[in-house]
C-alpha cells in the first residue's frame, strides 16, 4: 500500500516469514545492514526496520536523488538478477534496496530508506507520524 505523508509517499508492506528469512540471506551484500547511518526511530529494529516484524513502514523516496522506487516483491527476476529477494528498485538511476528498505553495496543511493516515525492505533490502523514513544 502506498499512502502520503508531508507530501511524501509512505509504502507500507505486510511481510511473510519467506520474506523476513530472505532478509538475513542477504545480509553481506548490503551497504547498511544494521541501519547505523540510516534514518529511522530508535524503536525500530535495526536489521528489519520496523516495530512489528511482519509490517514494515517507509518513506517512498530514493536517499540518492529523491526518484521513487518501484515495488519488486518477485524472487530472481532476470533483470534484477539470481540474488534478488524482493524489494524496491529506482528506476531513476538503478539503486536496489531489500524488503526492509536497506540499501545494497555498490549504489548511488547512499542510505537505506527512511523509516518515518510512526505508532499503532490497533492492530489494523498505523499512524504516520506520530511518534511510538509519546503515542
Amino acid at each position: 500500500m502506498i499512502a502520503e505523508w508531508r507530501g511524501q509517499p509512505v509504502f507500507i508492506v505486510r511481510r511473510t516469514e519467506e520474506i523476513l528469512g530472505n532478509l538475513k540471506k542477504i545480509t553481506g551484500d548490503l551497504s547498511d545492514p544494521e541501519s547505523k547511518a540510516s534514518v529511522q526511530p530508535t524503536y525500530v529494529d535495526p536489521s528489519n526496520r520496523s516495530i512489528k516484524p511482519e509490517i514494515l513502514v517507509l518513506v517512498g523516496l530514493c536517499t540518492h536523488l529523491g526518484c521513487s522506487p518501484t515495488f519488486r516483491p518477485e524472487v530472481a527476476p532476470v533483470d534484477l538478477g539470481p540474488k534478488w529477494v524482493g524489494g524496491y528498485f529506482c528506476p531513476c538511476h538503478g539503486s536496489h534496496y531489500d524488503l526492509a528498505g536497506r540499501v545494497y553495496k555498490a549504489q548511488p543511493a547512499p542510505l537505506n530508506l527512511p523509516v518515518p516515525p510512526h505508532s499503532y492505533e490497533s492492530d489494523d490502523i498505523i499512524v504516520v507520524g506520530v511518534d511510538q514513544e509519546n503515542a
